[in-house]
């Protein structure tokens, strides 16, 4: 069934799902269920946009029953930490592609895809305003980047001042007219001959992104068939995380009272930690271990 016009703006989030269904079924879930969320929103009295999205939920559902046994969609908190710690590997291999002056089809990719599972994260609350810089920087690098290469122009590595820059947002619709539409970017398997997304212009000079290279390197540029064997990620040289000799013995100083706050924000933190050890990124995993640690011993952050 084809997608109404009314809900072109979740055209990407369906096709980001599309793309997972195989190597990540959760992430291609809470996709769906942010465009399902997204396109009530949007239009759910129009009988073409209610019969897409009655059929929408009813695929959430057999979805749901199929993965009846995977922690990330039976507990909230394993899933938001799934799909975040999933947005910041995508991330994370685009930064250090930018950083390293690699510019090529997968790496933009990557920025707009991660910024595109930050939208997803919402469906579990209110998005930190990491998350929301780390959107807004990773969908204008995806632009910047797009629009000099398709220029013929070499993009400028790493943060830089966006201000006074504009771009047009043109780029063919699916009928083959070229049509603007603001609140749209490309599809995450768009051809260099299409133009960018709009994105709106702010400075991210004074941004702060860890260069990292822990994401899997292997987004592909194109739709996976739907026979394909799920992919696994590709090991990436990291470097190690330095562990504080303060938490390798821990325990409490003082009369340190932790509240119910307190023990789920710990408890966040294992799962943030167990879900990165799902990509064998052992320095994000680390990292929450000791953030945890360090509440638990202290009770501050």
């Amino acid at each position: 069934m084809s997608l109404p016009p009314q809900l072109k703006a979740i055209q990407h989030h369906l096709r980001t799902a599309q793309e997972h269904e195989q190597r990540d079924p959760a992430v291609a879930y809470y996709c769906r269920l942010y465009a399902m969320q997204t396109g009530m929103k949007l239009d759910s009295k129009t009988p073409e946009c209610r019969k897409f999205l009655v059929k929408l939920m009813d695929q959430l559902e057999t979805m749901k029953n199929a993965l009846g046994n995977h922690e990330s969609i039976t507990q909230e908190i394993v899933g938001h930490a799934h799909i975040e710690n999933y947005a910041l590997k995508m991330f994370l291999y685009a930064d250090n592609e930018d950083r390293s002056g690699r510019f090529h089809k997968n790496m933009i990719k990557s920025f707009y895809t991660a910024s595109l599972l930050v939208d997803v994260l919402s469906v579990f609350g209110e998005l930190s305003e990491e998350n929301i810089q780390h959107r807004k920087y990773a969908r204008w690098k995806a632009t910047h980047i797009h629009t000099c290469l398709k220029n013929g122009e070499t993009p400028q590595p790493g943060p830089i001042g966006m201000d006074g820059e504009q771009y047009d947002d043109m780029f063919p619709t699916d009928d083959g007219r070229s049509a603007q539409a603001p609140s749209s970017p490309p599809p995450p398997g768009y051809t260099p001959d299409q133009g960018p997304p709009n994105t709106a212009t702010s400075n991210f000079n004074n941004i702060q992104i860890t260069p990292g290279a822990h994401a899997p390197a292997n987004t592909p540029a194109e739709l996976p068939s739907s026979a394909a064997e799920p992919e696994k990620p590709v090991p990436v040289p990291r470097s190690m995380a330095v562990v504080d000799p303060s938490l390798l013995n821990p325990s409490q100083q003082g009369d340190v009272r932790l509240t119910a706050e307190d023990f789920t924000r710990a408890q966040k933190y294992c799962k943030y930690a167990g879900s990165a050890l799902q990509y064998e990124d052992v320095t994000t995993a680390i990292q929450n271990l000791q953030k945890a640690l360090k509440l638990l011993a202290t009770g501050k952050e």
